[in-house]
């Protein structure tokens, strides 16, 4: 058990990477027709939903792979795939299997575990974190 509580923040930063690796490679795709090109025709630029939701997912994806400002760009990373769920894939059909939203569900419910556990190991967050506590000013004691 001990091995398992400590491997558990490599796990989750392994996770955090590979879901902002694959999000972000996705909003490239979209963007820039690179990595397999866009599904379909790429948006025009400012287009909305979809160029900002390509945006969202190159830039926040990357903010969640590398482990800068995890937590919000997690919640905004997952709200976009709740959006994109309910405003595009549930107009087809109730189900996921149904209307091709397993993805954006995944990607939805993938960030907000990482918005409630944080970012793990090997983030920016935590080492700027940690720069911040040793740079800091130890406290003297007030006696009154």
């Amino acid at each position: 058990m001990d091995l398992l509580h400590r491997g558990r923040a490599h796990v989750l930063a392994l996770f955090r990477i590979v879901i902002g690796f694959l999000f972000a490679v996705h909003g490239a795709a979209t963007l820039f027709g690179v990595f397999g090109g866009a599904y379909g025709k790429a948006p025009a630029f400012a287009e909305w939903p979809g160029w900002w939701a390509a945006v969202i997912q190159l830039v926040g994806g990357v903010l969640v792979l590398i482990g800068l400002g995890t937590r919000v760009a997690a919640l905004i990373c997952s709200g976009s795939m709740a959006y994109a769920y309910f405003v595009v894939h549930q107009q087809v059909s109730l189900l996921p299997n149904q209307n091709g939203g397993e993805v954006p569900a995944l990607f939805c419910w993938s960030f907000l575990l990482v918005v409630f556990l944080g970012p793990g190991k090997w983030a920016v967050d935590e080492i700027i974190g940690r720069t911040r506590h040793t740079d800091a000013p130890e406290r003297e004691s007030v006696t009154t």
